[in-house]
């Protein structure tokens, strides 16, 4: 139960960060002056027919906000039964959902951590990792999160340099943390490394052609629709690097390094300091 409705709320939260790319950039963010209620009607019963142009992206915005907030609700009731770190988690997202904007995708990557930890296959011990690859995962994940920071000042104070020198040191640090836990064969981290892999692929692909878009006067095609929908699609790629980068920093900080052999080890005849020296190799 709790695993799915974590899911439920990723998923939703994931539109919801779709839906604010869209708010600001369409410069709908006062599209609708009221607050909560939606000129003057209660907030979920405003009319269908009058969700157009830039009231239906901020309406929908709010409608998803507040969905957003159910199902968080509904998963920290849920959460508060769970002993230890989980309902450490609750409290903690609880935090987190008071703030807005430069915390949405922090959000996010929590509820990745939710999800993974609830999932049965989340509760399979981690492999082996080096101490010093354990740093590196933590440091991947919150040089990811500056980078969404720096993205944000790019937003809204034009500030590219500190944009493009972010995602400079992103593409040389994730891809080498990527690739080092890829080769741990984790059941976790293996596969959601490749796929951050990907994800970066894209990113780049999306961050040229949002700088291009923004930047520079080439012909885009598609217009006025792509030069909105590549930062929109950006923003979102972003969110899931962050949320894959943190699900990696927590699982590998979660691993225990072996430091003597196990009896298996011992009846197949391996030294204990065999036995750590390959696990520190791999």
């Amino acid at each position: 139960m709790a695993h799915r409705l974590a899911l439920a709320t990723l998923g939703a939260t994931c539109v919801l960060i779709l839906l604010g790319g869209l708010v600001t950039n369409t410069g709908a963010a006062l599209a609708v002056p009221d607050w909560p209620s939606t000129f003057g009607y209660n907030m979920a019963l405003f009319p269908w027919s009058r969700m157009v142009g830039g009231v239906l992206y901020e309406h929908s915005h709010r409608l998803m906000g507040a969905l957003v907030g159910v199902l968080t609700l509904a998963l920290a009731g849920v959460l508060w039964r769970e002993e230890g770190r989980l309902r450490r988690l609750v409290l903690l997202e609880d935090t987190l959902a008071i703030f807005h904007g430069c915390l949405a995708q922090a959000f996010f990557a929590l509820l990745a951590v939710i999800a993974l930890l609830t999932a049965p296959r989340g509760r399979v011990a981690a492999s082996a990792v080096d101490p010093a690859l354990k740093g590196l995962a933590v440091l991947a994940a919150a040089l990811v999160y500056v980078q969404i920071v720096f993205g944000a000042l790019l937003t809204h104070a034009g500030r590219i340099d500190l944009h493009l020198a972010g995602a400079g040191l992103v593409f040389v640090l994730v891809p080498i943390v990527a690739a080092r836990l890829r080769r741990t064969g984790d059941a976790i981290a293996a596969p959601i490394s490749r796929l951050i892999s990907v994800l970066l692929g894209v990113q780049l692909l999306l961050g040229v052609g949002s700088f291009l878009a923004r930047f520079s006067s080439i012909w885009i095609p598609g217009e006025q629709l792509t030069v909105t929908a590549l930062p929109v699609a950006h923003r979102l790629v972003g969110s899931l690097i962050l949320a894959a980068a943190v699900v990696l920093a927590v699982r590998a900080s979660g691993s225990v390094a072996r430091t003597e052999a196990s009896p298996s080890d011992e009846r197949a005849g391996a030294a204990p300091d065999q036995t750590v020296a390959v696990v520190r190799s791999s």
